[in-house]
């Protein structure tokens, strides 16, 4: 989530399972009070089939733009506020799924994503964070979840109904499975909870082989490294390979503890963006950015962010994490914030469109990193 391991811990938790209370399974028992949105049946999306040659998302010379919200389709009152401040609706909508989380595929979430135009990206994170310990060394040990007994076949049948669940769906679903990796506060890191070289991309390519075999053709897969710092993994030893991953994804924040000094988005990224050029030739997509407001200096950070992208023809979209956690990294927080955000994307290169018979981009843009 940022790049200095000290920090990450102490930030997740305090957040707890902050991706996870977005499922409706989950919203039920915890948190704020269950909105409608959790207890309506959402009626089933319906689209003509495209005529002619399949039109690519995104298209080319642009990007996109999406939203990550604390409770994503179970919860849509972030996700207003986020749209009424950028002026413009986002093309993808991510939510997350903790494996101990909900037994069973529930189609609601993705229908409800789809209905209001955006493609779903799911967040799919084998552990169980309701079981996490509040000692920070003792973060990513889940014996359970170890790497070795999702590759040895404990959780097959479990895989197995997601894939012919989403394959139902009958439209494209990003799935950013097991993020973050090359960290160490994740029982799916290798360098926690007894894993070992190899066992993540081991695993990877075992949900993606289950998934394949379920021919469940419309999975973006989406491989979701954090941005690097001293002594995280290295990305080539954890890269499944371009044959099992379609976009690469990052994540990276701004004015976090121990970043409170300003650096702007090429000093946060660019280092890692140079390291995932040079092991796939998949395009990147942003999958968690945001930035604090505690030095002021947020509307210039997003005017810088929006002025960069641009200048990364291999970065075709990000994702802004619109919610309120260990500070308030909403664009909504501040008139001055939504002012450069909505300036920003109403650039001609962020006006993507999205449909579900659009086939999505696998092929990195040229340019590299700027």
């Amino acid at each position: 989530m940022i790049t200095l391991p000290r920090v990450m811990l102490v930030v997740l938790l305090l957040v707890g399972g902050y991706t996870f209370v977005v499922a409706p399974a989950v919203a039920a028992s915890s948190g704020p009070a269950v909105r409608w949105e959790t207890k309506r049946s959402e009626p089933r999306p319906t689209f003509p089939p495209a005529p002619g040659r399949p039109v690519a998302f995104p298209q080319a010379g642009k990007a996109f733009f999406g939203v990550f919200t604390s409770r994503g389709p179970a919860d849509l009152t972030e996700y207003d506020g986020f749209v009424a401040a950028a002026g413009r609706q986002p093309q993808v909508m991510m939510f997350a799924q903790g494996w101990a989380g909900a037994k069973t595929f529930d189609r609601q979430p993705f229908d409800r994503i789809v209905n209001r135009g955006m493609l779903p990206m799911l967040a799919w994170e084998p552990w169980n964070f309701r079981s996490e310990p509040k000692q920070d060394a003792s973060r990513g040990d889940q014996p359970d979840y170890r790497l070795s007994r999702i590759t040895g076949g404990s959780y097959d049948a479990y895989i197995k109904a997601w894939a012919a669940g989403i394959k139902g769906l009958g439209y494209p679903v990003a799935v950013r499975f097991a993020h973050e990796m090359n960290g160490y506060w994740y029982p799916w890191c290798e360098s926690a909870n007894g894993n070992r070289k190899g066992d993540y991309v081991a695993a990877w390519r075992h949900v993606h082989d289950l998934f394949e075999a379920a021919g469940a053709g419309n999975v973006i897969w989406v491989w979701s490294p954090n941005v690097a710092y001293d002594g995280s993994t290295p990305l080539q030893q954890l890269y499944p390979g371009d044959d099992y991953v379609d976009w690469v994804g990052l994540s990276g924040y701004y004015g976090t503890g121990g970043l409170e000094q300003y650096q702007t988005f090429d000093q946060i990224y660019r280092r890692t963006l140079a390291s995932v050029t040079a092991i796939s030739k998949r395009p990147v997509v942003v999958t968690e950015v945001a930035a604090t407001d505690a030095a002021g200096r947020k509307a210039e950070w997003i005017t810088d962010l929006l002025r960069s992208l641009p200048k990364h023809p291999e970065i075709i979209g990000f994702l802004w994490y619109e919610a309120v956690k260990e500070t308030d990294w909403r664009i909504a927080a501040t008139p001055a914030a939504a002012k450069a955000f909505a300036a920003g994307i109403a650039q001609p290169y962020f006006t993507a469109s999205w449909s579900p018979d659009m086939t999505p981009s696998v092929v990195r843009r040229s340019g590299g990193t700027s």
